[in-house]
């Protein structure tokens, strides 16, 4: 991971290296609050991941997770692994144990990551092909599920905020703001996992570093951190852009 921050700080890297290159990654976050202010009959935005599911030719489960593994993490479970969906996610080699699933089976293990607090970060991602010896064909659609331990998260506090958007983009249309409840506690500085929130003069602020996963508004015991999203559409605009870089069906 240090080598890996150290190359994202190389001049012109986005254009250079594959895992930054904005034609090869665009990955975003799927915020698990069932409090988000929406346009009426808007569906959640967990909605996405359950279509995609249901789209995708094929499905894997990698049977636990490398980062959780390797940190010795106590706080969310190790056997929650990535989900892998298309026809390139039958080509992950043995060394990773995984199983293909039904769709029932990978919604399953979906809402079993949402409900122990994990963060479904879904989209093409270039370096996966890498981890799991994947070649890019574009047929493959990551979805992990992330707390602190894991490499996505670790790596979006540090990468510069030009690199970063490109390939990180948020959930469209969503939006995060800090309101007059807001005390100061720091409880939402304590579980943002990108860093990208502060306590200045008694109140919370959000950088641009945000990447709307909503972990800071299930933390804050003032409900001071508001969640909306504002386009009624914003499902379909994720759906297509994701279409438009893989063929996942």
């Amino acid at each position: 991971m240090i080598a890996m921050k150290a190359v994202a700080r190389l001049p012109m890297i986005n254009h250079l290296h594959p895992w930054f290159r904005e034609d090869r990654s665009d990955i975003r976050w799927l915020p698990i609050n069932t409090d988000i202010e929406m346009p009426e009959n808007t569906p959640m935005p967990l909605e996405l991941l359950y279509r995609l599911i249901g789209e995708a030719s094929h499905r894997v489960i990698i049977d636990y997770c490398g980062c959780r593994k390797a940190f010795g993490c106590e706080d969310y479970p190790v056997g929650i692994g990535c989900l892998l969906l298309g026809d390139s996610a039958l080509e992950v080699r043995r060394r990773f144990p995984h199983h293909e699933a039904s769709i029932e089976e990978a919604r399953e293990h979906a809402r079993l990551a949402v409900d122990a607090g994990l963060v479904p970060v879904i989209g093409k991602a270039r370096v996966d092909n890498f981890i799991f010896k994947i070649k890019d064909r574009s047929r493959l659609v990551t979805v992990c599920f992330c707390c602190e331990c894991c490499c996505i998260t670790r790596l979006t506090s540090t990468l510069p905020l030009k690199h970063l958007e490109p390939i990180f983009p948020r959930l469209e249309s969503v939006t995060v703001t800090v309101s007059d409840r807001c005390r100061g506690c720091g409880k939402c500085v304590e579980h943002c996992y990108v860093q990208a929130i502060e306590v200045m003069d008694g109140t919370a602020v959000i950088s641009g570093y945000c990447r709307a996963c909503g972990r800071c508004a299930t933390a804050c015991p003032n409900d001071a951190v508001e969640i909306r999203i504002t386009d009624p559409d914003f499902l379909e605009k994720t759906r297509d852009r994701i279409r438009s870089y893989i063929d996942y069906e």
